[in-house]
């Protein structure tokens, strides 16, 4: 019995306590949560089985809301070449530095680089131009799930590594008015599925015009913040008016037998989702899962499992919750409990639910929630309601506990020195005013730390003056240093 707690306490050890050094608490999570491995190809990594499970959740539950909205799933090459890549300035600009080039075939030196698609506007547009004419063909509401790459320097797992996975959605609209509509739609589904089913709050804005999407005319962006006090920006969509259309001849004849250039919006969100997940709920005995993405909503722990009737009571309460749609899995190794309650909080499990011999003979089961720990007995007779009910209570109490760590982290300041102030309690959001001058955005990073994040849609009035150089104040920008 010794050893077995022995085992059990040298599980949660090895995970670096998060106030002591957060960068090695998340890459501990990584590793020992099986969610990834390093790979021999340095700044990639390899998605292990239960890391992948979650991102097929999120795939899964996401590709519903865009086919809910229209948009059809397509794949482009993952190749461009140079000369394409070329045809919008701005854009090739904003990629030059992190972009990997293909320069031969087999032995033979290609005769045009081909770049790996860090993003597939050019692609899309090209395909644009070949199969629209008439406004009968729009809207076009394309989607694409895919790898990309970009040549990163500073690597870490899931949030910035060399390939990536994501989603890209590529639109073509009759008009700016629909253009910006889908724009501002498709960031509302990234910032309602981040909050109800990753349980994750954020704050919806537009980006500054330096931070915006290389090639756009606006970025909108949602920004989330973690357990340490950075933001995180949890996904995109970008509005280009007709820039890209004018690029690549993309042209369609209206109603009114004219010809007119479509507007074109993008957007997208990545697998550094589950790097936030990791940082805004996990905790120093390893992941915490929302159930909505949780590859195992539920593990059901057999107690005394070599008693009679005890395997066969759990098993019937596994078929009874995947009746009803539940994930849920019987773990009935030979492990100790102890060391599975270890091993099933360090993968985050939302649920355990614990029977044994005196649980039988009362008619009831004992559920542990992840989140807080807390132990409740039902009877065995209401477990399907008592499981959904969980479940959701998980979320609701996951949600609140990170929407109180960001209100209490969040400082709204008038001045330079209040910001820097401010932060001497830790990292967190700043509200402040802006003038809209790129200079003191610039200045407000060099003196405090922090750069903007959003300029975000639900604005407030904290002073008429600029937080930087005290002229007349234009909007309200939330700040903060980034992931």
């Amino acid at each position: 019995m010794a050893a077995n707690a022995q085992k059990d306490k040298k599980m949660v050890t090895e995970i670096t306590a998060m106030d002591e050094d957060f960068a090695k608490w998340y890459t501990d999570i990584c590793k020992k949560a099986d969610l990834i491995d390093y790979s021999s190809v340095k700044g990639c990594m390899i998605i292990r089985p239960y890391g992948y499970a979650i991102w097929e959740n999120i795939q899964k539950n996401l590709d519903n809301r865009f086919k809910a909205l229209g948009h059809e799933n397509v794949y482009m090459p993952m190749f461009i070449p140079e000369s394409l890549l070329q045809r919008e300035k701005d854009h090739v600009a904003g990629f030059a530095p992190e972009v990997a080039w293909v320069t031969h075939g087999g032995e033979e030196k290609l005769t045009e680089r081909l770049c790996v698609r860090p993003t597939s506007e050019t692609l899309f547009c090209e395909h644009y131009a070949n199969i629209i004419r008439s406004y009968r063909d729009l809207p076009k509401l394309y989607n694409q799930w895919c790898s990309v790459v970009r040549w990163e320097k500073t690597t870490r797992p899931f949030l910035r590594s060399r390939e990536f996975l994501w989603q890209e959605g590529h639109t073509m609209h009759a008009t700016a008015e629909e253009a910006r509509a889908e724009t501002v739609q498709m960031l509302n589904v990234y910032a309602d599925f981040h909050e109800n089913d990753l349980a994750i709050p954020v704050i919806k804005g537009v980006k500054t015009p330096s931070d915006k999407f290389a090639g756009a005319e606006d970025t909108y962006a949602i920004e989330a913040l973690m357990h340490d006090g950075k933001a995180l920006q949890a996904a995109t969509s970008h509005y280009f008016g007709d820039g890209f259309a004018r690029a690549f001849d993309i042209t369609y004849t209206s109603k009114e037998n004219t010809l007119e250039y479509p507007h074109q919006t993008s957007w997208g969100c990545t697998t550094r989702m589950i790097g936030g997940i990791i940082m805004t709920h996990g905790d120093d005995n390893g992941l915490v899962l929302p159930p909505a993405v949780a590859p195992i909503q539920v593990v059901i722990i057999p107690v005394a499992q070599h008693k009679e009737g005890v395997l066969e009571k759990a098993n019937e309460l596994k078929d009874r919750l995947a009746a009803i749609g539940v994930r849920v899995k019987l773990d009935d190794s030979d492990q100790s409990p102890g060391w599975k309650y270890s091993e099933y909080e360090m993968k985050g499990v939302p649920l355990r639910v614990e029977i044994g011999p005196r649980d039988i003979e009362g008619g009831q089961f004992v559920v542990v929630t992840r989140h807080n720990r807390e132990k409740t007995f039902a009877p065995i007779a209401e477990l399907e309601e008592i499981i959904k009910s969980k479940l959701v209570e998980v979320r609701d109490g996951m949600y609140a506990k990170a929407l109180a760590n960001r209100e209490r982290r969040t400082y709204a300041c008038k001045t330079i020195d209040e910001i820097n102030a401010s932060l001497t309690a830790g990292d967190g959001f700043v509200k402040a005013m802006w003038c809209g001058e790129e200079e003191c955005e610039d200045k407000v990073k060099e003196l405090t730390g922090v750069g903007s994040r959003c300029i975000p849609f639900e604005q407030e009035n904290i002073s008429d003056k600029c937080v930087c150089c005290g002229r007349e104040a234009k909007k309200l920008v939330y700040w903060g240093k980034a992931y």
